[in-house]
């Protein structure tokens, strides 16, 4: 695993039971402070290149950041790697480089669904033909603090739902790293990052963090609202995101997939 805030905590509160976490990457300067909190069962590194076996799969809960890092590291020793800040992807460079890096080491990369619902569909729905899809993301201003939203609306003083960033997916995702990263999901699974369509909004008056996808092509039209609870912990970050992390463990073990 990569990374060791809220959400990794919460995966690995909720791992399967067969299986363990054995390595985990952390910055340098929390390897030994982690190190004493997870004991000697996990080893604690700070660069992939120090893990001494094979793990069955890589899962990164750490950001766009340790993406750039970590992932071709990951890659290209044929390791297969579960992302939850598909965000990173809306760089093209860096995603041209991960498959590059993937091919070359037979390995794959899972873009995780995180806080959304619907992903196959929308998938599935582009085989056919997607002519629109448009993501709405409505969040309590508490859960914008610390992004650029603090300098487009005031979020203490804002006393209505106030829309603060209007564009395309690849911008929300380049944008707004700890907070958009289901924009770009859902721009991979569909019409791509420059022609998803994507509205950022504070209001006030809710606690839960609600997503809405409209999409409409060949096979119809398709709406999915969502109105999940951020994790306690970190109000940015989603629990069902952190529970889609869990999912792609299970999934690397289980017979029947779904």
């Amino acid at each position: 695993m990569i990374g060791f805030g809220a959400m990794a905590q919460e995966v690995v509160a909720l791992l399967p039971e067969d299986l363990k976490l054995r390595w985990l990457v952390v910055p340098a300067d929390s390897v030994v402070a982690t190190r004493a909190k997870l004991g000697d069962e996990v080893c604690v590194i700070s660069e992939v290149a120090a893990c001494d076996g094979t793990p069955d799969l890589v899962v990164e809960c750490a950001g766009q950041g340790a993406i750039r890092e970590h992932a071709e590291s990951v890659l290209s020793r044929g390791w297969d790697l579960g992302v939850i800040s598909v965000g990173a992807f809306a760089d093209n460079a860096l995603l041209d480089r991960l498959q590059s890096a993937a091919v070359a080491g037979n390995a794959h990369i899972y873009a995780l669904a995180g806080a959304i619902a619907g992903i196959d569909g929308i998938a599935a729905a582009k085989e056919g033909g997607l002519d629109e899809v448009v993501y709405t993301s409505r969040k309590s201003p508490r859960s914008w603090k610390g992004s650029p939203a603090e300098t487009l609306v005031d979020l203490d003083g804002i006393t209505e739902p106030t829309v603060f960033y209007r564009g395309t997916a690849r911008e929300a995702a380049l944008q707004f790293p700890a907070n958009a990263n289901v924009a770009a999901t859902i721009a991979l699974a569909g019409i791509g990052m420059d022609d998803t369509r994507v509205e950022l909004m504070a209001d006030p008056g809710i606690c839960r963090n609600q997503h809405q996808i409209r999409a409409c092509g060949r096979f119809g039209e398709l709406n999915i609202e969502l109105s999940g609870l951020p994790l306690e912990s970190n109000p940015k970050t989603s629990t069902l995101a952190a529970l889609s992390v869990v999912r792609a463990c299970r999934h690397s073990t289980s017979s029947l997939l779904i």
